[in-house]
């Protein structure tokens, strides 16, 4: 097997770069299955397959799925896999080491949420891990761009209140998105890496 530099993917195939969250989780994750929420082309699923992973990657636009399919077959990748999947309705289980979803929430309807993070959490194994980079909505930086769902100051960390919390932070980060003037669109993100417990 071919070893191939972290940024492969995204250099070969013009994608975002893994998100950076992701880069820092790996050394504390143990090999197993992955699930990504919301994949888009596959940035964090390709680096995750790339350290040997067995990935699920769902996402509900098919020009994202059909591109990250076509990088999946043209490098004959093994243990990765996608399916369309609107994240508004689905349930779900399984055994997943580690499931993350990176800047996927916000867009997302409010009553979504919940359940899908109780998925998340009861889909994944004993001392497995969950990531999750999202929007918010504050005084300092409000909802400029009317997503469907932003968190509120101290939510997510709450519904991880029983796990054990590796890292959690609401710091100012930027969207992809431009303003009229060109400029990366600022928010607060809530990002939270949270090991599930013994129990």
């Amino acid at each position: 097997m071919t070893i191939r530099p972290d940024n492969f993917y995204a250099e070969k195939y013009g994608l975002t770069p893994t998100h950076s969250e992701v880069l820092a989780a790996l050394p504390k994750l143990e090999v197993g299955k992955a699930l990504d929420l919301g994949c888009g082309q596959g940035r964090n699923s390709l680096f995750l397959n790339q350290h040997g992973f067995d990935v699920t990657g769902w996402d509900s636009n098919p020009q994202s799925l059909e591109r990250l399919n076509s990088i999946i077959q043209e490098e004959n990748l093994q243990n990765i896999r996608t399916e369309l999947c609107d994240l508004n309705q689905v349930r779900f289980n399984g055994g997943y080491q580690f499931v993350l979803s990176t800047v996927v929430m916000m867009f997302l309807q409010p009553e979504t949420i919940p359940q899908l993070i109780a998925d998340m959490q009861a889909s994944t194994v004993k001392y497995g891990y969950n990531l999750i980079v999202a929007a918010m909505s504050t005084d300092d930086y409000p909802n400029s761009q009317g997503f469907p769902f932003t968190f509120q100051s101290g939510e997510l960390s709450h519904y991880y209140r029983n796990w054990h919390i590796v890292k959690y932070n609401e710091d100012v980060g930027e969207l992809h998105r431009r303003d009229e003037n060109g400029n990366r669109i600022k928010y607060r993100f809530a990002t939270l890496l949270a090991q599930k417990a013994s129990y």
